[in-house]
């Protein structure tokens, strides 16, 4: 009797567990996307997303990219995370007409599981060198032979991709096409040849198609289920969305613009204070989003040049030349500052904008010094001609005389003394030229009463 109470107690606990079991949620999902071309903020959102879905314990992170390529360090700051990370991370390129390019291609290998949207597409992944000599392209068929640094950079990106492709078992051999003759594939294509996992419309319809799938993380195997488990969207906070509008390339140009005229503004007119204050956070911001660009230096250098000769039309009477150098230095320069191949550009409309706001400004300087040399001297020595005074000192034909409240240094005839109003004929320097004052002639009065003659 007690043997039977014991095990349908035991039967009941067995249940009770088994109960408690099916009732605990999945472990969730965080879902983080990548929108744009990848630089500094992005990879710093990355970052942070992954730290934050290992703290909540997520089972997968799905990482949503859409993005024609980016920065090479901060693409291999996000690839270091996701080796790195303690939870698993699938790419997913979508929505319909994503693209994983360039260094999207090389995150998408390095991720866990593959996967992309019907319409989408990945490759292009040859690196697009930015400096003095601007993008190196390889060479085509018959073409001269790319130089070396380019060569190194090829063979080095080759190199890497092929062994994230190695690491995750992909194909490695369209990952050093992809390099070296920058091909590309579509979502099919990239399924039939191994490149990726999987096709997926959506975030839901992934998360069907990987429930049950074993990730090996690290030494250890992970089982996913992914069929029933919460979304958790992890979004950008305020430092990564902070740096993502310091970095964008208009934005930093225009920073630079205001900062330049604003500290100018303040150095011609001391005292006004706010000038000089968002001029140098402005200048400081613009110079912190350019460290963070990939800048072409001799671009940089042009505009440094263009926004000096702006400085010096201002204080030297070039009569508009240092503004036109100036003007055309800064139009060439941010013309040639970003690189559109890498997903960072200047819009030229942005550009033609600055210059024509530049020449404005040249032109307004150029005016008020031509204006100001029309008009008539109204201080100084040569103001003096014709003034009178009072002599104070006078002897051996040189002396003191007191013009216009100030005392001056003059020089006249010896028969003038000390008392008598003179009147400056002349300047030479701080000397002055001296004579007697030159009474009007009294027109003589006719005597009342005094007939014509």
């Amino acid at each position: 009797m007690r043997s039977a109470i014991a095990r349908w107690c035991g039967l009941a606990l067995l249940l009770l567990g088994a109960a408690g079991a099916c009732a605990m949620p999945a472990a969730p999902v965080a879902v983080l996307r990548i929108d744009g071309a990848i630089g500094v903020a992005t990879a710093d959102h990355v970052h942070r997303g992954l730290k934050q879905a290992a703290a909540q314990r997520a089972q997968l992170v799905v990482l949503q990219i859409d993005t024609p390529g980016g920065l090479d360090v901060a693409m291999r700051t996000i690839v270091r995370d996701i080796l790195a990370s303690e939870v698993p991370v699938a790419v997913f390129v979508a929505p319909n007409g994503a693209r994983a390019a360039s260094a999207g291609t090389y995150i998408l290998y390095a991720s866990h599981i593959a996967a992309m949207a019907p319409a989408s597409n990945l490759g292009a992944a040859t690196p697009v060198a930015i400096g003095v000599g601007g993008p190196a392209a390889p060479a085509a068929s018959g073409a001269h032979e790319p130089d070396t640094m380019t060569a190194k950079q090829v063979a080095d990106a080759a190199a890497y991709l092929r062994s994230l492709a190695q690491l995750r078992g992909r194909n490695a051999e369209w990952a050093e096409q992809a390099v070296r003759k920058s091909v590309s594939l579509a979502a099919s294509e990239a399924l039939d040849q191994h490149v990726i996992d999987l096709v997926a419309y959506d975030v839901p319809d992934l998360l069907r198609r990987v429930d049950g799938r074993v990730v090996q993380l690290g030494e250890r195997r992970v089982t996913l289920a992914t069929l029933e488990a919460p979304v958790v969207a992890i979004d950008a906070d305020w430092r990564s969305r902070l740096l993502a509008v310091i970095a964008d390339p208009s934005l930093a140009l225009m920073l630079m613009m205001l900062g330049v005229y604003g500290l100018l503004f303040e150095f011609s007119n001391p005292g006004y204070v706010l000038p000089g204050v968002v001029g140098g956070i402005s200048l400081l911001l613009g110079l912190f989003a350019l460290q963070m660009l990939p800048i072409n230096y001799a671009g940089l250098a042009l505009m440094l040049l263009g926004l000096g000769f702006f400085v010096a039309e201002a204080f030297v009477p070039s009569y508009g030349t240092l503004g036109l150098g100036g003007t055309v230095a800064f139009a060439c320069g941010a013309l040639l500052l970003f690189d559109s191949e890498t997903g960072y550009g200047i819009p030229p409309g942005l550009v033609a904008v600055l210059t024509a706001g530049s020449a404005v400004f040249v032109i307004g300087v150029v005016g008020m010094a031509a204006r100001a040399r029309r008009r008539p001297v109204v201080s100084g020595p040569p103001a003096m001609l014709g003034a009178t005074g009072e002599l104070v000192e006078f002897a051996g034909g040189e002396g003191w005389a007191l013009v216009h409240g100030e005392h001056w240094r003059v020089r006249g005839p010896s028969a003038l003394r000390p008392g008598d109003a003179v009147q400056v004929t002349g300047a030479h320097g701080a000397l002055l030229d001296i004579g007697p004052v030159r009474a009007t002639a009294a027109r003589p009065s006719r005597p009342s009463g005094a007939a014509l003659p």
